[in-house]
């Protein structure tokens, strides 16, 4: 089983809880300090790939070692994500939160399609229940002219989530399963700030679950694979997308606009 962001959060606690139930787990980690401090922490069955989801440089590296390192790739977890406080344009020319959170998993999934056909596998896209609240300009999104310190994260999180039904659709024959899930309102380090909003939303996520409650749904979802494909979980219920991520004609356009840009058919 690979997870993105595995190092930390959501990923970490989601990576203890299969490990517990004797999985062997593959931790995939920007920083080796921290990735092999978390591994080590989960013990002989977890073990750490470097790979840094910013560019396509990157996701086409982490692509490559994964392959090579786990022929029988059977899991994968799209946990990373990121909830940026300004606009910032990754080395592609693309805002930095749609790329890691949007195009990363996007050109992963093609990148390892062959190994997922080849297996059967199990994807799955851990998303936010914000996405109800994003709204994905294809002509300003991708570039972050309509960038917002809070709305960005949605917007992006909704353009992935968009990708959910076309992927089962391509791999309906293929015995491949991708389903995405929220696992609920979590206090973790994504979207901390400095200065004064910071310490506020310090305060609020006082009040927020840890991040053991936010990986158990996904570790079930691993664990407890349903039956159908490109479903969506609100933590263990499953749950229609809203009509905001129902949009066909937009989602196709996002992903031909996304296999051209990342060249991928």
């Amino acid at each position: 089983m690979v997870i993105t962001g595995g190092n930390r959060g959501i990923g970490l606690a989601t990576a203890e809880i299969l490990v517990a139930g004797g999985a062997k787990v593959a931790l995939v980690a920007r920083s080796r300090e921290q990735g092999e401090a978390a591994a080590a922490r989960l013990g002989e069955n977890a073990e750490l790939v470097v790979g840094d989801l910013a560019d396509r440089a990157g996701v086409a590296a982490l692509a490559g070692e994964l392959k090579e390192r786990f022929p029988d790739l059977r899991t994968l977890v799209h946990n990373a994500g990121i909830w940026p406080s300004e606009r910032v344009l990754n080395a592609d020319g693309f805002e930095q939160a749609f790329f890691t959170n949007h195009l990363a998993p996007f050109l992963l999934n093609h990148l390892l399609e062959d190994r997922f056909r080849a297996c059967g596998s199990t994807v799955v896209q851990v998303s936010a229940g914000l996405y109800v609240k994003g709204r994905v300009d294809p002509d300003r999104t991708p570039t972050g002219r309509d960038f917002h310190a809070i709305r960005t994260y949605a917007d992006t999180k909704l353009a992935n989530l968009m990708m959910l039904p076309l992927f089962a659709e391509r791999w309906k024959d293929a015995g491949v399963t991708v389903n995405a899930l929220h696992p609920g309102v979590i206090r973790t380090g994504l979207g901390d700030r400095r200065g004064p909003v910071g310490l506020l939303l310090k305060l609020v996520k006082r009040t927020w679950q840890p991040p053991e409650a936010g990986g158990r749904p996904v570790a079930r979802l691993v664990t407890d694979v349903p039956a159908t494909s490109g479903a969506y979980f609100e933590v263990d219920e499953e749950t229609p997308l809203a009509p905001v991520a129902l949009d066909d004609s937009l989602a196709r356009r996002l992903w031909a606009d996304a296999s051209a840009a990342l060249d991928v058919a």
